[in-house]
C-alpha cells in the first residue's frame, strides 16, 4: 500500500483536491502553506525534488556511527529484497537489482578486510529464502563458504537486526552494516534497538546530482525514488517510536541451528 499512499503525485493529487474543495473558506496564511506544500509535492515527482530528499534521508546517519569495526569483525549484509519468488537457491536472477548491489559491496569490503565472517541476513515469505540465494550468489563469486553465514528468517529490517543479534549472542562486538545508503538510517535505528554495535558501510548511494533540463521535469522514476525516501524516512522514526516503546531488543521468528550457511 506504499506505493500508492506514499507516493508523492497521490498525495498532489488528494492535496490539490482539499486545496481545491477548501479554498473559499481558508484563512490567507492556510492558502499560503497549503499551496506551498502542493508545490513542493510536485517538486518531489521531479528528480530535483527527489533528489533533494534521497540526500536529506541519506545524510541523517548519526556521526557515531561512521566508526572503523575491529580487523575481522562480521560483515552484515542485508537483503534487499526480491524480483519474484525464487525456484531454488540457485535462482540468482530473483533477487532484486538492490540486493545484488549491496551482496557486491559487502563481498568486495569483506575481501579488503581480509578476515571476519560475511553475514547475509534476509529471510522472505517464500520457501526458498532470500540469505540462501545470496549465499549462493556468494559462492559463485568466489567466497569461500566456510566465511559467509546466514539469517534466514527474520522478515523486515526490525527482523533482521533481532535475527543478526540472536545469532551473534550478547559478548558479540561491533559488525560493519552494509547496505544503500537510503536504507542504512533505519536499519541503524533497528540494529541498535537490538542492542548491537555497528559501524556503517553504505553499498551504493541513491543521489543524482544536478544534470540536463529533465533532472526538473516530472518522471515516473522521480516519484518512485521520492516515494522510497518517504517510506524510508518514515520507517525510521516509526522505527525509534517502537523501540522507545519496548525498551528492549525486538523479538524475532529463528530456527534452532539455522545460522550457519
Amino acid at each position: 500500500m506504499s506505493h500508492i499512499f506514499l507516493s508523492p503525485l497521490t498525495l498532489a493529487v488528494l492535496g490539490g483536491l482539499v486545496l481545491w474543495a477548501t479554498w473559499r473558506p481558508l484563512p490567507r496564511v492556510l492558502k499560503a502553506v497549503g499551496l506551498l506544500s502542493w508545490l513542493a509535492l510536485l517538486a518531489l515527482c521531479a528528480p530535483v525534488g527527489a533528489n533533494l530528499l534521497v540526500r536529506h534521508v541519506e545524510g541523517s546517519i548519526d556521526p557515531v556511527y561512521r566508526c572503523e569495526a575491529p580487523r575481522g569483525a562480521p560483515v552484515v549484509v542485508l537483503s534487499g529484497g526480491l524480483e519474484r519468488e525464487p525456484v531454488a537457491v540457485d535462482d540468482h536472477v530473483a533477487l532484486a537489482p538492490e540486493t545484488w548491489r549491496r551482496l557486491q559491496a559487502g563481498i568486495r569490503f569483506r575481501r579488503a578486510q581480509g578476515e571476519g565472517p560475511l553475514v547475509l541476513v534476509g529471510g522472505g515469505p517464500y520457501a526458498v529464502k532470500e540469505a540462501d540465494v545470496m549465499a549462493d550468489l556468494a559462492a559463485a563469486w568466489g567466497m569461500a563458504p566456510g566465511d559467509v553465514r546466514v539469517e534466514r528468517w527474520s522478515r523486515d529490517t526490525w527482523e533482521n537486526a533481532s535475527g543478526y543479534a540472536a545469532m551473534a549472542g550478547p559478548e558479540a562486538g561491533p559488525a560493519w552494516l552494509v547496505t544503500s545508503a537510503l536504507h542504512m538510517p533505519r536499519a541503524v535505528t533497528a540494529f541498535r534497538a537490538a542492542g548491537v554495535q555497528v559501524c556503517v558501510h553504505p553499498s551504493h548511494s541513491h543521489y543524482v546530482a544536478p544534470g540536463e533540463l529533465g533532472y526538473y521535469i516530472p518522471q515516473v522514476t522521480a516519484i518512485e525514488k521520492s516515494r522510497r525516501a518517504l517510506h524510508e524516512w518514515l520507517g525510521q522514526h516509526v522505527y525509534r517510536y517502537r523501540a522507545s516503546r519496548e525498551g528492549a531488543s525486538p523479538a524475532v521468528h529463528a530456527a534452532p541451528g539455522s545460522s550457519s550457511s
